[in-house]
């Protein structure tokens, strides 16, 4: 029997908001969309949270043990799903921070681009820690650099729809960051492999009392080692990146 073509399931890593992700299960599973969790390394009682959740609202859930960082449990949860049949997997954060109602909208998208990875582009409120807005200009300097083009709008947002196949062949075949650093790697790696990269806007805010998992120094060291080896494998690859660049300026010039 073929896979179907689009067949989507949420992933959601889950790590210190196993009492936050409720709501964002329920508004999903309104929606018909069917979850996946994963209890990133989360202690007894965040397993009995989950397990409970997921038994409430008809969810699936993987667990990993110990911690392994969002990088290795988003991948985790779409080897399950794509497991159960699912051809896509919509990764969105467990507190909060990205609007369920936007969820159509990049599913639209995912739909008419089976694919393509389908990336959230923040639209923040006054929510958003000032310090951590100006931050996230610099990685968009170094992934424009590192694909020798501006196709990634925001490598950071952790709200996407990605093809599972091409996306877990990636995993296969080079080890990927497994923590803060996944998000913006992923995405690299998979531009230069051909896969196009759709831009959508979607509002994102920062809950009040939500929980960072963010680790200063961690994974401050991570993702600045991950930006020298992507620099170093542009180079490599700069004559690829920039022919289809090329490629892609001659053709819009006939359109």
């Amino acid at each position: 029997m073929s896979e179907p073509r689009f067949n989507v399931c949420a992933v959601i890593p889950v790590y210190n908001h196993a009492h936050l992700v409720g709501p964002c299960v329920r508004r999903l599973r309104e929606q018909g969309i069917s979850c996946v969790l994963v209890n990133d390394g989360g202690d007894a009682k965040a397993s009995a949270t989950l397990k409970q959740l997921c038994q409430q609202t008809g969810s699936e859930l993987c667990e990993q043990f110990p911690n392994g960082g969002k990088g290795s449990a988003v991948l985790l949860g779409m080897q399950h799903a794509q497991r159960l049949g699912f051809s896509h997997a919509l990764q969105i954060d467990a507190d909060g921070q990205h609007d369920v109602g936007d969820v159509p909208t990049l599913m639209a998208s995912a739909e008419r681009h089976p694919e393509s990875v389908i990336a959230g582009v923040p639209q923040y409120d006054d929510s958003v820690p000032k310090l951590r807005l100006y931050g996230r200009y610099l990685t968009h300097v170094w992934v424009w650099i590192e694909t020798l083009s501006l196709d990634i709008r925001d490598s950071m947002c952790g709200f996407r729809v990605y093809p599972i196949a091409p996306t877990l062949s990636l995993a296969r075949s080079v080890t990927l960051g497994s923590r803060m650093d996944f998000d913006t790697e992923v995405l690299v790696r998979l531009h230069w492999r051909g896969v196009a990269i759709i831009n959508v806007p979607t509002r994102v805010v920062y809950p009040e009392h939500g929980v960072s998992n963010f680790r200063l120094w961690g994974d401050n060291i991570a993702i600045s080692w991950m930006h020298t080896r992507l620099v170093a494998g542009m180079l490599i690859r700069s004559p690829i990146l920039l022919g289809r660049r090329l490629r892609s300026c001659l053709g819009s010039d006939y359109d």
